[in-house]
C-alpha cells in the first residue's frame, strides 16, 4: 500500500461527490507534469488524503488505477484542462472534524518529503501541487492529528470488485477507414468507458443521485449506473450526461433496462404488463409506491423511457 497527499481546493465539490480524482495527462502544451503522471502509480487499497481550504477533509481508498476518462464538470476551473485525462476511483470517508496540518507542523515538518512536497515547512500549501506521495511514517502522523483510526478506515472502504458491466450490449465501433464516421479513438474510448460503467459517466450521475430509488442501497459499490435513454439511441453528449442515468440495485437495473418498470417524474413506479407481479413480490418491490420525485432534465430523458423502452405488450 501507499501512500498519497491529493490538493483539491478547485475540484474538490466534484471529486468528493463523485468518488474520484482526475488530472489531465499533460500540462499545457503536452508537457510532462510529475503531479499528473502521479496518477499512473496509484493502485487499488492505496491511502490517499484529501486536503482542500487549507484542512485535511477525508481520507480515501484507491479503487482501482486510472483509466483514461473525458473531463467532468469543473466549472471554470476546468477551462485550462484537456477533454480528456486520468481518473482514479475513490471511496471517501469525510472527516467529522477536518484539521489544519499547519497546527501540526512540530509534528509534520520532519516528515514532509525531501521532493515534491505537499506543504512547505511552515504549513502553507504548494500551489501546482495535485497527487504526491507521502511516507506511510507521516500518513501516520496525519491519522495521529487528525483522531483517524487508518484500520477502520481501509477495512471499511477496503476495494471491490466493479459490476462487470462487459456483457451488456456494446456499440459498434466506426470503421477507422471511413472519414464519415471517425470520431477518433480517444472519444470513443471515452464513450465505451462511460457504457461500461467505468467512466465519467457513473460519476456524473452521482453528483446527482444518491442512492437505488426502490431499495435504498446506498453503496455504490452495489449499483450499477443505468442509462435512461438507452445507450443506442443517445447522442453522444447524452452518453454521458449525469442526468440520462440512475443507480439502481442489480435486480432493479435489470427490470429498468428492459423497460418493464419505469418512473413518472413525481416517483410513481410504472409497471409494464409483461412484468409477473410475482417477480415484484419476491424481490419486494410490490410496497414501493413511489420512487421520489425527478428534476426536470432526468425526467425529459424518463419521458423518452416511458414513451419508447417500457414496454405495453
Amino acid at each position: 500500500m501507499r501512500h498519497w497527499w491529493v490538493n483539491q481546493n478547485q475540484t474538490h465539490k466534484v471529486e468528493l461527490a463523485g468518488g474520484f480524482l482526475w488530472s489531465p495527462k499533460t500540462a499545457r502544451g503536452g508537457r510532462s507534469h510529475h503531479f499528473y503522471d502521479t496518477m499512473k502509480e496509484v493502485a487499488a487499497g492505496d491511502l490517499i488524503f484529501s486536503f482542500y481550504d487549507t484542512f485535511i477533509q477525508a481520507v480515501g481508498v484507491a479503487q482501482g488505477p486510472a483509466s483514461t476518462a473525458p473531463k467532468p464538470e469543473f466549472g471554470t476551473a476546468g477551462d485550462p484542462w484537456d477533454s480528456s485525462g486520468w481518473l482514479v476511483e475513490v471511496d471517501y470517508w469525510h472527516l467529522p472534524v477536518p484539521f489544519r496540518p499547519r497546527e501540526y507542523m512540530q509534528l509534520l515538518a520532519p516528515l514532509l518529503p525531501d521532493k515534491y512536497s505537499p506543504l512547505r515547512a511552515n504549513g502553507d500549501g504548494l500551489q501546482g501541487v495535485y497527487l504526491t506521495e507521502i511516507s506511510s511514517g507521516m500518513s501516520s502522523a496525519l491519522a495521529l492529528a487528525g483522531g483517524i483510526e487508518l484500520d477502520v478506515i481501509l477495512q471499511a472502504l477496503v476495494p471491490t470488485p466493479s459490476i462487470d458491466e462487459s456483457a451488456r450490449e456494446e456499440p459498434e465501433v466506426p470503421s477507422s477507414q471511413d472519414p464519415k464516421s471517425v470520431r477518433g479513438a480517444v472519444e470513443r474510448e471515452q464513450l465505451t468507458l462511460a457504457r461500461r460503467g467505468q467512466g465519467v459517466f457513473k460519476y456524473n450521475v452521482r453528483l446527482i443521485e444518491s442512492h437505488c430509488r426502490l431499495t435504498g442501497v446506498t453503496d455504490h459499490r452495489h449499483l450499477r449506473a443505468s442509462h435512461i435513454k438507452p445507450w443506442r439511441v443517445a447522442t453522444d453528449a447524452e452518453k454521458v450526461d449525469g442526468a440520462n442515468g440512475l443507480l439502481l440495485s442489480p435486480h432493479v437495473d435489470h427490470l429498468f433496462d428492459r423497460g418493464l418498470i419505469s418512473f413518472r417524474q413525481d416517483g410513481q413506479v410504472l409497471q409494464s404488463p409483461l412484468l409477473p407481479q410475482d417477480v415484484m413480490n419476491r424481490w419486494h418491490l410490490d410496497s414501493v409506491r413511489s420512487a421520489g420525485a425527478f428534476n426536470a432534465d432526468q425526467d425529459s430523458y424518463l419521458e423518452y423511457h416511458r414513451d419508447a423502452v417500457l414496454r405495453q405488450a
